[in-house]
């Protein structure tokens, strides 16, 4: 499946801003479910200073600077993405593991996780391939530790532990525990773009039962982690369909938010709490990270401006 993304953002300012400083997260990362053909930014006025990076987490981070007064930004992302036909990953896990067992791995020391495929009875010819594939395991468990750990807008605690207790029951496949969450976090809650902004705690997501898609994100992320699992947060876009007999609306699309869990000797596997489904071709990822902040799509500073009025249009096109 191809798609083009046109990701806009306005900024408009009561008063002039002589200088902006500013970071996107707006070009989608190249992994085995995607791959980036193209991508271009248009911005208006035109920066003085741009250049691209990677990130700790590996996202592309673009930064530019204009130094000319203005009293409207326009950024706009222009890119074309292909995403493959994702094989079903849950039927081709070999040794499902209980909750426990992930959490344990987690915990250990590096020099005592063991992967979860290794036979009892391996061959001398076997060996060398065996260490190798047992070194990348380990790395990949170290790099899984990072998001087990609290991040600054997802916080563990007691009250999202005893929300997803009901999921977590002794010697539950993760892969079940995961689904039978998210589908909770679906019926359980609202969504209502109203009730809350990026400041909103998540203990208020949790005491109102509302909150939209990077909420209901964080919410899965923080009842995974309370239980000592891997959990990072998704940012991207999801293709709408229109309703039957409707042209669809240019535009209408919108930023999108998920998360993943770490399944040793599987990779991380996704979940969308606010579709109740996992991720298939119709999801674009962006970037990903412990949380939002990690991933925010445009954050900057600017010198002056006054009060400002923010806008966001989203244009998924499938182009195949």
């Amino acid at each position: 499946m191809k798609y083009r993304i046109t990701h806009t953002t306005v900024y408009n300012y009561s008063q002039a801003v002589g200088l902006c400083q500013n970071e996107a997260r707006l070009l989608p990362r190249d992994f085995w479910r995607q791959r980036c053909e193209s991508s271009h930014f248009e911005i208006v006025p035109t920066p003085t200073d741009f250049y691209e990076f990677i990130d700790f987490f590996g996202n592309r981070v673009t930064y530019f600077a204009i130094q000319q007064s203005h009293k409207q930004l326009v950024v706009t992302a222009i890119s074309e993405i292909t995403v493959f036909p994702r094989h079903d990953i849950i039927s081709d896990l070999s040794k499902p593991l209980a909750w426990e067992q992930v959490r344990n791995m987690l915990q250990d020391g590096t020099d005592q996780v063991q992967l979860p495929f290794q036979s009892q009875n391996q061959s001398q010819n076997q060996g060398s391939q065996d260490q190798i594939q047992h070194q990348d395991f380990n790395l990949e468990i170290l790099d899984a530790r990072y998001y087990v750990l609290d991040s600054p807008m997802v916080t563990s605690s007691q009250a999202l532990a005893d929300y997803a207790q009901a999921s977590f029951q002794p010697n539950r496949l993760l892969i079940d525990v995961v689904r039978d969450l998210m589908q909770r976090i679906y019926i359980d809650f609202t969504y209502d773009p109203s009730f809350t902004t990026i400041a909103t705690p998540l203990s208020d997501v949790l005491s109102h039962r509302r909150g939209v898609c990077q909420d209901f994100a964080h919410l899965a992320i923080g009842c995974l982690r309370s239980f000592g699992l891997a959990a990072r947060y998704i940012s991207g876009y999801v293709e709408t369909q229109p309703e039957p007999g409707q042209q669809r609306l240019v535009g209408a699309d919108a930023s999108h938010a998920w998360f993943a869990v770490y399944l040793p000797g599987t990779g991380w596997l996704d979940f969308d709490p606010t579709n109740n489904k996992l991720p298939y071709d119709q999801h674009i990822t962006l970037a990903w990270g412990r949380d939002y902040a990690d991933v925010t799509p445009l954050k900057g500073i600017a010198f002056g401006g006054g009060q400002h009025t923010l806008s966001v249009s989203v244009d998924v096109l499938r182009l195949e």
